[in-house]
């Protein structure tokens, strides 16, 4: 399926081909600071589908608890989160953000991760499949 985003400002516009059984959320408590709310929803796109039309994201590598590390790409200017990817020098893949595509209402999440760090409050959510981080 292509789609299109930007953030909030205009100053990034780009289009990526990404399938729809794709879209998960994740609870992670990274994931819960760097959106600025309760879990990330995201789609993976092959980094050969994805074109910058107008402006280019700034980066932010992010350590996890973990040690693993993963780059934060968003706007510089209005601070939209756009893409998490590898640190490697040219990743394969893309984890775009749902909320900064134009097609959001028909990207339902399939699967969601690290359920022990989702907040209490929120209500079940309807996707097929769970894993806790250890086995996705």
């Amino acid at each position: 399926m292509k789609v299109d985003g930007s953030c909030h400002c205009g100053k990034i516009k780009f289009e990526a081909e990404i399938d729809p059984n794709s879209v998960t959320i994740c609870h992670c408590t990274d994931c819960q600071r760097l959106t600025g709310t309760a879990f990330r929803v995201s789609v993976p796109a092959a980094a050969s589908s994805l074109h910058f039309i107008t402006g280019m994201p700034k980066t932010y590598r992010k350590t996890a608890d973990s040690g693993r590390q993963r780059m934060q790409g968003f706007c510089g200017d209005c601070g939209t989160p756009i893409y998490s990817t590898s640190t490697d020098e040219h990743p394969t893949h893309y984890g775009l953000r749902v909320g900064s595509l134009a097609q959001r209402n028909e990207l339902v999440p399939r699967a969601e991760v690290w359920l022990r760090s989702a907040l209490p409050w929120l209500p079940d959510m309807p996707c097929a499949k769970s894993y806790e981080c250890e086995s996705f």
